[in-house]
């Protein structure tokens, strides 16, 4: 469970979970869920916000583990292959988002990118092909030609987003 915590909060480190809400995703109960996250709290690798009666988790920016904790999490989701792959073949690449559920840091199993850019399609169906067999993950894209900044601005303005590209 603790690796469910770290991969939901260090994924995007900007948005925040509450106790029900991870317990609900990650089918746990609160009890324990509290308690990993306590832990977490008193090694100050997460922070905790009270806001109301709801308590807020989100990653610490400040740890020193930050860097190291948020590369291993991206690593382990494949975000490091994707990101090398897409750069590399996928011709004049602009900027790359992970939108949805993988932006808010949820592991479900479908990974949905915005790309902006002249795209190279068939590079693009081959990649998105290779990195779901690699990642054991369904990989989902939204390609906006890069006359079409601005709706490409308006999904990821839109959308639970995280920018993992930009030229």
């Amino acid at each position: 469970m603790r690796v469910q915590i770290l991969m939901r909060l260090f994924l995007s480190p900007a948005n925040r979970a509450y106790l029900r809400e991870m317990a609900n995703e990650f089918g746990a109960s609160p009890g324990q869920l509290r308690e990993e996250l306590g832990q977490l709290a008193d090694a100050e690798i997460v922070r905790s916000e009270k806001v109301g009666r709801q308590v807020y988790y989100r990653a610490n920016e400040e740890h020193a583990l930050f860097p190291e904790l948020s590369s291993m999490v991206r690593k382990a989701l494949g975000m490091d292959y994707i990101l090398e792959s897409i750069i590399r073949r996928l011709g004049k690449l602009e900027r790359a988002a992970l939108i949805d559920d993988y932006a808010e840091g949820r592991d479900t199993g479908i990974i949905d990118l915005a790309l902006l850019g002249d795209i190279n399609h068939v590079n693009l169906t081959d990649l998105t092909r290779k990195a779901e067999k690699y990642l054991g993950r369904k990989i989902r894209t939204l390609v906006y030609e890069s006359n079409d900044r601005k709706r490409f601005e308006e999904t990821v303005r839109e959308r639970p987003a995280l920018i993992i590209w930009d030229k």
